[in-house]
């Protein structure tokens, strides 16, 4: 979709409602055993079960023993091909949704709405506003989405390579966080104090701040790297110049 294409088009009440649709399914509020997980992005994804390669009996009967899909022992490229398989449906479920979501203006509501906030922070479009939040559950997700916004001309290379950084930072960290880091919260010391003083909201603000304080860093890296390259640049035509003179 061209520029002119893209200023044309209104941004009406249904791509408000379309990018309402995509916060929550990406966000992973919605990731539940009750019946609103289906509007989660990971749930609805699904997950790989595991191979069992042997079966043990122990005193309370029968129990398998499993691994993971390329059975037990070994290590190699193989590894990596099968991981990659893993990865498969991911991108293809968010690509499609991203599709089906920007038909119904979702992501011009974004840049309507995200351009103003993101723009200062960290100089990238609204229009990524959908891969920063995909992001956050799911760095297949976010990886996938923003190289479709390369691809389709909504962001730059600075752009992608300023909101890459941003990604990088603390991959996936709202799934990864309470999956895993939000444990640590409930541990005490013997006598029942908490042993962790800080809390759960400060932890987030923390990695959220640090996500962006990452971005701009490496857009100061670009800003000098860039510089030297176009002052480089425009010396050796300086001296093309000279030699044919």
């Amino acid at each position: 979709m061209t520029q002119a294409a893209e200023k044309a088009r209104k941004v009406t009440i249904g791509s408000y409602i379309a990018l309402a649709f995509a916060v929550v399914f990406f966000s992973g509020f919605m990731k539940s055993n009750e019946w609103y997980g289906v509007l989660d992005f990971t749930t609805l994804n699904g997950s790989f079960g595991k191979v069992a390669y042997s079966v043990s009996e122990t005193a309370e009967g029968v129990e398998a023993a499993t691994t993971s899909m390329r059975g037990k022992g070994g290590s190699g490229a193989r590894d990596g091909f099968l991981f990659a398989l893993t990865l498969i449906p991911t991108v293809m479920f968010a690509l499609g949704m991203i599709n089906v979501l920007e038909h119904y203006g979702a992501l011009d509501a974004a840049r309507k709405l995200l351009t103003p906030l993101l723009r200062p922070l960290m100089g990238i479009p609204g229009n990524s506003g959908l891969a920063l939040i995909a992001s956050l559950q799911s760095t297949d997700a976010g990886a996938a989405m923003t190289r479709q916004l390369k691809d389709e001309g909504h962001l730059t290379k600075r752009e992608t390579d300023v909101f890459t950084m941003f990604q990088f930072t603390a991959g996936a960290a709202i799934v990864n966080f309470f999956s895993s880091g939000a444990v640590l919260f409930t541990l005490t010391n013997l006598d029942g104090s908490t042993a962790v003083t800080s809390s759960i909201g400060l932890a987030v603000i923390i990695m959220f701040v640090f996500k962006f304080v990452g971005a701009n860093l490496f857009r100061i890296y670009l800003n000098i790297t860039e510089g030297k390259e176009d002052k480089s640049g425009d010396s050796k035509s300086e001296n093309m110049v000279e030699e044919r003179a």
